[in-house]
């Protein structure tokens, strides 16, 4: 049977399809609400698809199903066979470390230990926990305010009446209480086991409130050492939650997920809330086989936390509302007051963990990296092609003196400097940024196009607002390259983007590898065109010095600056060392105008200290006027 009269065949039921190739190996499984619908999706012109899911329809040999009870039960059974086939185009944990547990063993006298494994002989288990240090600290902490054996002995009454065991060294130095010698009975041991318990499960504030109630009841019976102990106890665990993440008590227990999708790979966290306080994180990154729906993301992110946590609290916060229904558990998206600061914190650990796999890629493959840079810049800026050719503009004046224009490249995410071209701006006068940018963004194509048009970039920077952009687009448009590469600009004030035609900016994450890239080459070009402007203007300096004495040509003024190196040096020379290169009339000339120069600055810095000084004198003058006014004025009065 053809597959397309097989499908036709699939209920309108909930439930899981399993997608087989001709070697009959799961490629792909999914859960739907109604097979027929959401299978027959997948069937329709491949125009209609993406690139990925059009591949992996091609290779669709046979499908078949599995009907459950409800979307929930769907949801569990995906995630089960996922992981059970490993197919290829399914969503893929990407983080496959083992997380750290805390055991509590099921023994006479437990104990209480960090694990890694996870053992079904009736041991209870807590966690995972993101941080191996966060675990430690917490076992740490459980063993400084209960005094638990560490031992790896079988403490059985039996054992401890026969007394075969010797007590260790923490018996000794009060960090156990020696149950293995009779020194703690089995009912008191494991009243503190259900402590620890409770607080591994988030209710630290119950019992610290017990703590308080049995001090009060201590003291009243003027057992004042056991008061003591209990207050002991209350300070620690009040200490060790001050340092946790409080939330208001009102929020109560809810799950709180977060996700983040980055092209091909998505990035989520999930915190579990009990009684206000964050008890539980776990960072995941998923990698996205083919092109999925950010609703279908973050089911598959729901049905890994319950696979490893088990039950989920019955209120469960989330960025938008997933692609199923679980029994008793209600999905909601918060717009104000705590639970949305639950979110925005959870969604903080997930940019976090985007950004260390960003920084670990950039190291580990850069070339990978370079690609995700690329693919990431195309999508936000709605590129049609990869931008693997970028140019970068940037003008450079002082009150209109040496305008000068920078023009840098990057090709793969990276500075291309041979390609760098600096430009002295020919027709504009004065400091008109615009024309300016008109004319070298004019003249860098024109050049281009009649030498190597096949080089053109995918895309072009402008470094500045709406107006350098639209004198941009101009010089654009009259080469005909409109259509033909993208346009945009960069404000520096605030990082916006801007493109032709919208009046609005566009915002880009900040800490989106896509801006990062395109503040490098801003910065880049920033760079170059001062640096340039500045050779420019210093050079403008000397040769205004030099060049104004009689006889001093281009040739005599270069055998000067590189025999003493600058013009302060050859006012310092005496007559002979530079009658050694011009002669002594020309040396003579030379020095004469150099003293007359500095002279004429200082006497004009001497006018001008005069004339502030007479400035002064004269408001002085006035003041002490206005002080007389006002005497004679109150005499009158």
């Amino acid at each position: 049977m053809d597959i397309r009269d097989k499908i036709k065949l699939f209920p309108h039921s909930p439930g899981v399809y399993r997608y087989y190739d001709a070697e009959g190996n799961v490629i792909y499984v999914g859960k739907a609400k109604d097979l027929h619908k959401r299978v027959a999706q997948y069937f329709v012109p491949a125009e209609r698809l993406t690139r990925k899911t059009a591949v992996m329809v091609s290779k669709i040999a046979d499908a078949q199903y599995t009907v459950v009870e409800s979307e929930a039960d769907a949801l569990l059974l995906e995630n089960n066979l996922i992981k059970q086939f490993k197919p290829r185009y399914n969503i893929l944990l990407k983080d496959s470390k083992t997380y750290p547990w805390i055991c509590v063993t099921a023994e006479d006298f437990p104990r209480v230990f960090l694990t890694r494994r996870l053992v079904k002989d009736g041991s209870r288990y807590f966690g995972p926990y993101s941080s191996v240090v966060h675990a430690r600290n917490l076992v740490d902490f459980i063993h400084s305010v209960y005094p638990l054996r560490t031992c790896k002995h079988k403490i059985t009454s039996d054992v401890i009446l026969r007394g075969k065991i010797r007590p260790c060294l923490n018996f000794h130095i009060k960090k156990c209480r020696g149950c293995c010698v009779g020194g703690i009975s089995q009912k008191e041991y494991n009243e503190n086991i259900e402590e620890i318990v409770s607080l591994l499960k988030g209710g630290g504030r119950e019992v610290i409130q017990h703590y308080k109630t049995l001090m009060t009841e201590a003291a009243q019976r003027m057992e004042f050492e056991q008061a003591q102990v209990y207050k002991e106890k209350m300070q620690s665990l009040e200490k060790h939650y001050s340092k946790s993440v409080i939330m208001n008590a009102a929020v109560g227990d809810v799950d709180v997920f977060s996700l983040i999708i980055d092209g091909p790979e998505a990035f989520g966290n999930f915190l579990r809330i009990k009684g206000g306080a964050v008890v539980q994180s776990l960072n995941l990154g998923f990698k996205l086989m083919i092109e999925e729906e950010q609703e279908a993301v973050l089911g598959a992110f729901v049905a890994e936390i319950q696979s490893k946590f088990g039950e989920l609290s019955k209120e469960i916060i989330v960025p938008f509302k997933p692609d199923v229904e679980i029994g008793g558990v209600e999905f909601r998206v918060p717009v104000r007051g705590d639970k949305l600061a639950l979110l925005e914190l959870s969604a903080r650990n997930a940019k976090e963990m985007r950004l260390n796999a960003l920084k670990q890629q950039e190291h580990t493959d850069p070339d990978a990296y370079k690609n995700m840079v690329m693919e990431s810049l195309q999508k936000q800026l709605g590129m049609k092609e990869l931008p693997v050719h970028i140019e970068c503009f940037d003008n450079s004046n002082i009150q209109g003196t040496n305008p000068v224009s920078a023009c840098v490249v990057f090709r793969n995410a990276v500075p291309s400097k041979k390609d760098y071209r600096h430009f002295k701006v020919k027709t504009v006068v004065g400091a008109n940024d615009y024309a300016t940018m008109k004319e070298v963004v004019n003249r860098r194509y024109s050049r281009m196009l009649e030498e190597n048009p096949d080089d053109l970039p995918q895309l072009i920077v402008i470094d500045g607002g709406k107006g350098q952009l639209s004198f941009a687009y101009e010089a654009l448009s009259e080469l005909g390259l409109i259509g033909k590469v993208t346009l945009i600009a960069l404000a520096e004030r605030m990082e916006e983007v801007y493109r032709v035609g919208d009046p609005y900016p566009m915002f880009i994450d900040r800490n989106s590898p896509a801006l990062k890239v395109l503040q490098q080459i801003r910065d880049e070009a920033h760079r170059f065109g001062i640096t340039f402007h500045r050779n420019l203007r210093s050079k403008a300096q000397v040769q205004s010095v030099l060049k104004g004495i009689k006889g001093v040509g281009e040739k005599t003024e270069q055998r000067l600056l590189l025999r003493f190196g600058s013009v302060a040096r050859i006012k310092a020379a005496s007559l002979d060392e530079i009658s050694e290169l011009v002669g002594p009339v020309l040396a003579e000339r030379i020095l004469d105008h150099l003293s007359n120069d500095q002279s004429e600055r200082n006497h004009s810095q001497s006018e001008r200290n005069h004339s502030q000084s007479e400035r002064n004198h004269s408001q002085s003058e006035r003041s002490h006027c206005h002080s007389e006014r006002s005497e004679e004025s109150l005499q009158q009065k």
